[in-house]
């Protein structure tokens, strides 16, 4: 990376998502915060005075923001004037975000996004770094559908899916067939706190809405190959999903049961899963983790108190291991779910995407 920082806007900066983006590049060694967007709403407010007493997060809000104005996020021109590019955190209808994210994209502006709109975009990249890095291969063909030089869309992932995908590609020499997961999912998945929310307390509700249709369909596109200018799903595993919200804060618990065409061991498992390193391990990627995967030989573990931080929340925690009675094999995951499950993973996908030569200084 050059000396120079880069400029970088937050689109969505008084959500949940965009408030832990906020904490994330406050101290980044890339990246420096120089324009924060949000509704008309907020706009013309301070940032400070934007959020009001709805700030989330667990450290005090980044004085380096506190007297930020805040921008419209629609006034697209004068917020890619500030910037290099941007991360998207926007609460809209899908169709109003892909709406503004391509508009970004054509202003040349480079999007990072945290939202689901354009997963299903067949020219725009979906990506875990450590994963399917090569995805980005498709970017050219995405510039050249909307007449763009420097601009892009990329986005990353549902949250819930880095608890048990991750795990699954490490084995993807054994085959993964037929995936049964159940996920746990925390609060902050719903942009939520128990203040917000005391109807979660002492409870568990069974229903997510659209979130078990992103969990056995985003695997596939993360396994799939780059042809012709599109991302083509991989077609295996066929993945079969509850998702349940649980009375966690932070942290997504995945129960998962697998079949394999070609049964590995369970000690083969594991030091494939212990072993795994991606192109952010080998490049270094300021937020990447020293250890993707790691797997817990205690009975009680992972545990959500104890393991969702583990890797700075970046790292993905595994557990349980054993055969079973009509699977080949179960297991437990855990994941932080707004650290590598939101705006960490997004800002590991710029990293490596800085580190590629698609995001540079204008």
């Amino acid at each position: 990376m050059a000396d120079q920082k880069l400029k970088v806007g937050v689109l969505g900066a008084t959500g949940m998502v965009g408030q832990r983006f906020i904490t994330l590049l406050a101290e980044h060694p890339w990246y420096e915060i120089t324009c924060v967007a949000a509704s008309p709403r907020s706009a013309g407010k301070t940032y400070e005075e934007a959020v009001g007493g709805r700030w989330k997060m667990d450290t005090p809000m980044p004085d380096c923001v506190k007297d930020m104005v805040v921008y419209n996020i629609n006034e697209v021109e004068t917020v890619s004037s500030m910037v290099d590019f941007v991360f998207s955190a926007v609460d809209m209808s899908k169709d109003e975000i892909r709406a503004i994210e391509d508009a970004y994209a054509k202003a040349e502006t480079p999007v990072v996004s945290n939202n689901s709109a354009h997963r299903w975009t067949p020219d725009v990249p979906m990506i875990v770094p450590e994963i399917n890095p090569e995805h980005i291969d498709v970017i050219p063909a995405q510039q050249k559908r909307l007449g763009c030089k420097r601009g892009f869309v990329a986005v990353k992932p549902n949250c819930s899916i880095q608890s048990y995908a991750p795990a699954l590609f490490a084995l993807r020499e054994y085959e993964p067939e037929i995936v049964v997961a159940t996920t746990y999912q925390a609060i902050s998945g719903a942009g939520k706190t128990f203040r917000d929310w005391p109807e979660m307390i002492d409870n568990v509700i069974p229903f997510i809405s659209g979130e078990e249709e992103k969990s056995e369909k985003e695997p596939l596109k993360l396994f799939g190959k780059v042809e012709n200018g599109v991302i083509l799903p991989a077609t295996s595993p066929v993945i079969t999903t509850q998702c349940i919200r649980v009375p966690v804060q932070d942290g997504h618990t995945a129960a998962v049961f697998v079949n394999f065409k070609k049964k590995p061991s369970k000690e083969e498992i594991i030091e494939k899963w212990n072993s795994f390193r991606g192109l952010p391990q080998e490049l270094a990627l300021p937020s990447a983790p020293k250890q993707f995967l790691r797997y817990m030989e205690e009975d009680n573990r992972p545990q959500v108190q104890l393991d969702r931080d583990y890797e700075n929340g970046m790292g993905i925690s595994l557990g349980r291991l054993r055969e079973d009675t009509v699977y080949d094999y179960k297991f437990v995951g855990l994941s932080h779910n707004t650290l590598r499950g939101a705006a960490g993973g997004g800002v590991l996908c710029a990293e490596l995407l800085t580190a590629k030569g698609y995001i540079s200084a204008k």
